[in-house]
C-alpha cells in the first residue's frame, strides 16, 4: 500500500478554483478530487460540457501548474438527489444522464484522470425497492462497461438519501454489479451507530477513500474529537491491497462553520503520515 493524499476542491468553496488548487498544493497533498456538482461546486457540468475538451485541458493545465493530478472526478448532475438520479422512473431523464455520464468520461481522459465516481441512485415514492434497485443496477452496469472502454475506474458513492445507505445494502449492490467499485466515506455510516467491522467489510471493494475526523454524534469533527479508528482502517486498507487515494473531504458552508478546513486538513495530513509508517513499518 503507497500513500496517497489528495483533497476535494469543494473543501474551499469561496475561493476562486485557481486559488483552491493553489491551495491544495502548498498544503502538500498531490491529488485533487474535481467535483461536478450541478449548482454547488466551483467546476459544473452544464458549462464544462458545453466544450468538454477545452474544458478539461484548461484543467489539465491548472493542475499541471500546481503539481497537481486529478485523483477523481465526482459527477452529481443535480443539486438535490431525485431528479436526475441513474434509476429515474422516466426513460428521458436517465437517457440525459447518460449523455452526461459520457461527456464526464471524455472529461476524465482529457484532465488526466483515471477514476470517475457518481451517485448509486435513490427510491421513489409510490415505486418497490426491488424495482428502483433494479433500474439503478442496469444503469451501473451499463456505466462499468462504458468506464472500462476508456480505461477509467468507476465507482459509486453510498450515502445518506440513496438506496445504498447502510453496510450491508451496499456490500449487495457490489455483489449484483459485478465490477463496481465504491468511494467510501465512513461519516455516511458511523455517527448513525453501524459497527467498524461492518464498514470495513466494503474496504476490499473501494479505490477511492473520503477521509476526515468524525465521531458518533458528529460526521465532520475536529482532530481531537475524531473517535473513528483509523489505524483500524489503515490495517485493513494494507490487508487488502487498497491502491486509491485517501482524499480529505472536509466541507464548508455558512451554516457549518465549526471545522477550520486547513487546519484540519493539515492536522489530518500529518496523522495519516504517522500512522502509515506505523502500520506499513
Amino acid at each position: 500500500m503507497k500513500l496517497r493524499l489528495a483533497c476535494a476542491d469543494y473543501t474551499f468553496p469561496i475561493l476562486p478554483h485557481d486559488q483552491v488548487l493553489q491551495v491544495i498544493a502548498m498544503l502538500g497533498l498531490k491529488g485533487v478530487n474535481v467535483a461536478l456538482f450541478e449548482d454547488r461546486s466551483h467546476l459544473q457540468p452544464s458549462s464544462e460540457f458545453a466544450n468538454v475538451r477545452r474544458s478539461a485541458r484548461r484543467l489539465k493545465k491548472r493542475l499541471d501548474d500546481n503539481g497537481l493530478v486529478a485523483a477523481d472526478i465526482f459527477l452529481q448532475l443535480a443539486l438535490d438527489l431525485n431528479s436526475r438520479a441513474i434509476n429515474h422512473p422516466r426513460p428521458q431523464v436517465r437517457r440525459l444522464a447518460r449523455e452526461a455520464f459520457l461527456q464526464a468520461l471524455e472529461y476524465a481522459v482529457e484532465c488526466g484522470s483515471k477514476h470517475l465516481t457518481g451517485l448509486p441512485g435513490v427510491l421513489y415514492e409510490g415505486e418497490s425497492r426491488r424495482d428502483c434497485v433494479a433500474r439503478a443496477q442496469e444503469e451501473l452496469a451499463w456505466r462499468l462497461e462504458q468506464a472500462n472502454e476508456h480505461r477509467i475506474v468507476f465507482a459509486i458513492e453510498p450515502h445518506i438519501g440513496s438506496f445504498s445507505d447502510t453496510p450491508l445494502r451496499t456490500a449487495r449492490l457490489v455483489r449484483d454489479v459485478p465490477g463496481l467499485t465504491l468511494s467510501l466515506d465512513f461519516s455516511h455510516f458511523y455517527p448513525r451507530g453501524f459497527a467498524e467491522d461492518q464498514m470495513e467489510d466494503l474496504i476490499q471493494y473501494a479505490t477511492h477513500f473520503h477521509a476526515r475526523a468524525a465521531s458518533r454524534t458528529n460526521p465532520q469533527a475536529t482532530l481531537p474529537e475524531n473517535t473513528l479508528n483509523w489505524k483500524r482502517i489503515f490495517r485493513t486498507m494494507k490487508k487488502t491491497g487498497y491502491g486509491g487515494w485517501i482524499e480529505f473531504e472536509y466541507c464548508w458552508s455558512p451554516e457549518t462553520t465549526e471545522v477550520d478546513n486547513i487546519s484540519e486538513t493539515v492536522r489530518g495530513r500529518d496523522y495519516f503520515r504517522t500512522l502509515f509508517k506505523s502500520v506499513a513499518g
